[in-house]
């Protein structure tokens, strides 16, 4: 990983931030993506087409894939990638909150060696490299050790389904939840909370640079079924997530239900983004305008 890229990541991630927060609480144009990939705003392609500017201009070989870009299979043939998502929480930033992020990671193979997930309404910046701590704002962050009775996760109503637990039997975890699944991995990392658990797929873009983030801090980080997390793959998707201190992980882990041979898939991760956006309260005002511009998205990877 070339020395640079972490200062790269932070420094767009700053900047992207500002351009959002131009945005935010103002008179937002937004709009459905359609096929149930959720909503998208204005402020999203903005930040995109800068975070595109500056991160492949200052790296014109990296590969890219964003939520708010076409997906362009070059990218599974270059050495790094760039993995990014322009606004984490679109739903809670339409809606004024100030739960949203920028998030962004470079992989090398399937590997991320740098991320940075940045909350520009609350001035917090997490960061963290391969071969170096996690930060949040600088100072290094760890998880804090939890037994399973009373751990503080957070995730969606549909993971403490029974469906999901070994004999039906919900663990006696408190549930929490907080709009940016990147920020969620965070929080977990730096022992605000206990676990971020997701028993549905993940895009690559949402938990690239909150995964490394989190495993540098010291959290175990696997998908669902406990295997380790890959990226900059041809199907973006993460089946699932468990991210907590190693203690717990292996708690919650062994609590889950067998494994079952469901792959994960772009409707699974298009149910969890609705089901994270029910937990947010609507917007206040008139519907959105509709946008002169359409809305570009990945592919699906169906």
């Amino acid at each position: 990983m070339p020395a640079t890229d972490l200062a790269l990541l932070v420094e767009a991630a700053e900047a992207a931030g500002q351009v959002a927060l131009r945005y935010w609480r103002g008179a937002l144009k937004s709009w459905d993506k359609g096929g149930g990939a959720g909503p998208v705003s204005e402020a999203d392609l903005a930040v995109n087409d800068l975070l595109e500017q500056r991160l492949r201009g200052a790296r014109p070989a990296y590969g890219w894939l964003s939520e708010e870009s076409a997906d362009d299979p070059a990218r599974l043939d270059a050495a790094r990638c760039f993995i990014v998502d322009p606004i984490d929480g679109t739903r809670a930033f339409i809606a004024g909150q100030d739960g949203f992020a920028v998030a962004l990671a470079v992989a090398q193979g399937d590997r991320v060696t740098a991320g940075v997930v940045h909350l520009p309404a609350r001035g917090v910046t997490y960061a963290a490299r391969a071969d170096g701590p996690a930060t949040r704002n600088g100072h290094s962050i760890a998880p804090r050790p939890a037994a399973l009775e009373g751990a503080t996760v957070l995730t969606s109503k549909a993971a403490l389904d029974p469906v999901h637990w070994r004999g039906g039997l919900v663990p006696p975890i408190r549930r929490e939840f907080r709009p940016s699944l990147a920020w969620r991995l965070c929080l977990a990392a730096e022992g605000r909370f206990d676990a971020a658990l997701s028993m549905r797929a993940a895009w690559e873009w949402d938990i690239a640079a909150a995964s490394l983030i989190a495993e540098r801090a010291g959290c175990a980080v696997t998908d669902r079924r406990g295997g380790a997390m890959r990226f900059n793959q041809a199907r973006p998707l993460v089946d699932g997530l468990v991210v907590a201190a190693p203690g717990l992980h292996a708690g919650l882990r062994a609590a889950m239900a067998a494994d079952d041979s469901t792959p994960a898939t772009a409707a699974d991760a298009r149910d969890a983004a609705r089901e994270a956006g029910a937990e947010i309260a609507a917007p206040a005002g008139p519907a959105p305008a509709t946008p002169t511009r359409p809305a570009p998205s990945a592919k699906d990877p169906q």
